[in-house]
């Protein structure tokens, strides 16, 4: 009843073209092969143990009630529209967000809704077309955190998607535990009175009440773009599975539902009792059905799996192959020039702050005249502004991303007289009609929550950057649902691609456990780099330490114009945004140029000198080579791992050839012994690169990092002492 409604409204009331449903997996089944057209025999077939991909795709594949659907729904002949229903994981709720952010990249691709804009005179829909409808259980509904999050991103400036029509399925119990014990409220749907959303409970026994006020639902978003909840009251018959016995903690409960029937049985009993129907209509309607599953059934092993991917607006995009790939990212510094410099201005009657306008506006002109001390916020703008010209769009989500939490990046200034936000790059010069925009999405304090939302907008549309900053580099793990289950193995369960950038600030400053790790051990444990054999491009996760602005320009410029996406962590850096040694000259950017998966030392003049080798990577090489200057050492050489998964085998290889008299290898790191990227460097350069690695860093730990300053500064010296003795 609530999806028949929902699909009439959508072609006979509003013309939609996109709805964006986020599910779980219980009932998911049912409703992708009766309401949304999924044949039941690829069901059949998942469900005797075959993949749900051609043989072609490089997928590990996924449960049949992960299952999702992109197909285009026709009612009655009066029209049609795009349905996404997307694939979830079994952590409830967590694709809510996602959702939401599919949504709004339909949104950004139609140009209505929060993107509807009457400056070129075109008459758009009052309300988006395309929307997200969230199916909620009502344990989970109450009970996870991420809720709260999504309701309070609803009327956010960046990420509203002009409301959402919420139905949760109320069945009275969660997993085995009863509802009074589930939640501190008398209806499961309380939270959403934080946003003072419309609130219906619905009796699951009149799928007509239901039909009714999903009607009403509907009509409110379309007239106030707001949210609207539907508390279905109902039972679930069976317990959590097939084999699980519910009455054996819920007696009661379920003494009075095996008492009664169906929905169904009951609803077909009053539809015979008004005369509608009689009962061979009703066995007629039920064999017909049962017909159709039986023949399905009889024809999976003839079902041959289909291709769902890399189509639309992800035609020309493919899954990349086992090598390392190099991509010219290069541009000639007279546009970069122009685009750095349109990155500071601003109307003639704007208040800019006088510190932004001395110490960011001028000192960035002043950079860009000599081009030869190129900051990191410089280098970032290059590649925003260089894509925009390209006809990229650029998302830059996080909280205090717009000024940067460090104060670097100014990409927004603020009238001081006003309030006013404006964004510089997007009244870029010269960039014609098909330019991109950059679109700053100041979030609320929240990660899981966000960071779905922007994946959300990842998977939906290529042409889009989508950059997720934490303000501090350990706060991605208040994520960590949507990093596994979604960003790391959703191409791999689904084949679904993204190319989602995640900045995550990293260094050892004496700032303590909170905010000196982004833990990168973790995430080089989630990839699936090999330790035996060579990374390609096709690994799961990329990941780079970039020590240089010119390096950070390239790979995010790279991970666009690839003909794959990939998602991207990138260890951000603090004190580097700010350090003078920490500079590119505009020779560094030129055409035919690229992101460099290792950095030689330049500054040894004669390699056959150099007895040891310091791999290190990021900020650390600074520290490093600040020391070996000091102690004068000439048989010592740097180099750089700016690439840590793929892992850089080649190129290692190529630079290590240039020590041809060099007897020891040493990995130095700020991290931990059991952090950072030691255990992840160890195997992979013993076992192909064929020599013994020695380390130099801090020793195991329970925690990050001290918090007293003096043990801080005798670790950070420690290491430099050992890395060169």
């Amino acid at each position: 009843a609530f999806y028949r409604e929902l699909f009439r409204c959508a072609v006979e009331v509003a013309e939609l073209r996109n709805i964006v449903i986020g599910m779980p997996h219980r009932g998911k089944l049912n409703v992708l092969t009766i309401l949304f057209g999924t044949r039941p025999a690829k069901i059949f077939r998942k469900l005797k143990g075959h993949p749900e991909f051609p043989a072609d795709a490089k997928a590990m594949c996924d449960i049949a009630s992960h299952f999702h659907t992109s197909t285009d729904i026709s009612w009655k002949g009066r029209g049609s529209f795009h349905l996404n229903m997307l694939h979830n994981p079994s952590h409830l709720e967590a694709v809510n967000p996602v959702s939401m952010g599919k949504t709004r990249a339909k949104q950004l691709a139609l140009r209505d809704g929060p993107y509807g804009s009457q400056e070129d005179g075109s008459t758009r829909p009052a309300r988006s077309q395309a929307l997200n409808v969230q199916v909620h259980g009502d344990a989970a509904f109450p009970g996870q955190g991420i809720n709260q999050e999504c309701l309070m991103m609803a009327e956010v400036p960046h990420f509203e998607v002009e409301g959402t029509i919420h139905l949760v399925v109320n069945n009275q119990v969660g997993f085995t535990t009863p509802a009074d014990r589930g939640r501190s409220t008398r209806y499961v749907s309380d939270l959403a009175k934080s946003i003072m959303a419309p609130i219906v409970h619905v009796n699951g026994d009149d799928p007509e009440s239901l039909t009714y006020v999903t009607q009403l639902a509907f009509e409110y978003r379309q007239r106030f773009g707001k949210d609207f909840f539907i508390d279905l009251n109902c039972f679930r018959r069976w317990g959590h599975n097939e084999l699980d016995d519910p009455t054996v903690t819920n007696p009661l409960l379920y003494g009075a539902i095996h008492g009664r029937p169906s929905i169904p049985d009951a609803y077909a009993q009053r539809l015979i009792e008004r005369g509608i129907l009689d009962q061979p209509d009703v066995e007629a309607m039920s064999k017909s059905h049962q017909n159709v599953l039986t023949a399905e059934l009889q024809a999976y092993e003839q079902y041959e799996p289909e291709r769902s991917y890399f189509q639309q607006q992800w035609s020309g995009l493919e899954q990349p192959g086992n090598e390392v790939t190099t991509w010219n990212t290069g541009l000639d510094y007279r546009l970069l020039d122009h685009i750095g410099r349109a990155s500071v201005a601003y109307p003639a009657d704007f208040s800019i702050h006088p510190h932004v306008k001395k110490t960011h506006v001028d000192a960035r002109l002043k950079r860009l005249t000599e081009g030869q001390r190129i900051d990191w916020a410089t280098a970032e703008a290059f590649a925003f502004g260089s894509l925009m010209y390209q006809g990229y769009n650029v998302r830059l989500s996080g909280e205090d991303i717009g000024r940067g939490t460090f104060a670097h990046r100014h990409a927004m200034f603020v009238d001081q007289r006003t309030n006013e936000m404006y964004i510089p790059l997007n009244d870029l010069a010269g960039a014609g009609p098909g330019a991109g925009r950059l679109e700053l999405a100041n979030s609320i304090l929240s990660e899981e929550a966000v960071l779905g939302y922007e994946y959300g907008m990842a998977i939906d549309n290529p042409a889009t950057l989508v950059v997720w900053e934490a303000q501090f580099g350990d706060f991605f793990n208040g994520a960590q649902i949507i990093i596994d289950t979604f960003l790391v193995s959703g191409e791999t369960k689904w084949m679904v691609c993204n190319g989602l950038v995640m900045l995550l600030p990293h260094g050892y400053d004496g700032a303590a456990s909170e905010h000196s790790s982004c833990r990168l051990e973790r995430f080089l444990q989630m990839t699936d780099s090999g330790e035996a054999r060579p990374d390609g491009d096709d690994v799961n996760l990329q990941i780079v330490n970039p020590s240089t602005p010119a390096q950070y320009y390239h790979v995010l410029r790279r991970q666009m114009i690839r003909n794959f996406r990939k998602p991207l962590v990138v260890v951000a850096p603090k004190t580097l945004l700010r350090l003078s040694d920490c500079v590119s000259t505009h020779v560094d950017f030129a055409p035919g140029t690229y992101f460099r998966p290792v950095l030689p030392d330049d500054g040894v003049q004669d390699p056959k000198r150099v007895r040891r080798v310091v791999l290190c990577s990021g900020k650390h090489y600074y520290t490093l080579n600040q020391e070996r200057k000091a102690r004068q050492l000439h048989d010592v050489a740097l180099v750089r791992v700016e690439s840590l998964c793929p892992f850089p085998v080649q190129a290692l290889q190529d630079e290590l050839a240039r020590y041809t008299n060099a007897r020891e290898f040493v990995w130095s790191q700020e991290e931990h012994r059991n952090m950072g990227a030691w255990t992840f460097v160890q195997p992979r350069f013993e076992n192909m690169c064929e020599r013994r690695i020695q380390y130099r860093g801090r020793p195991e730990a329970a925690t990050v990092a001290v918090g007293v300053g003096p043990w801080h500064t005798k670790q950070a010296e420690e290491i430099i002492n050992t890395t060169f003795q």
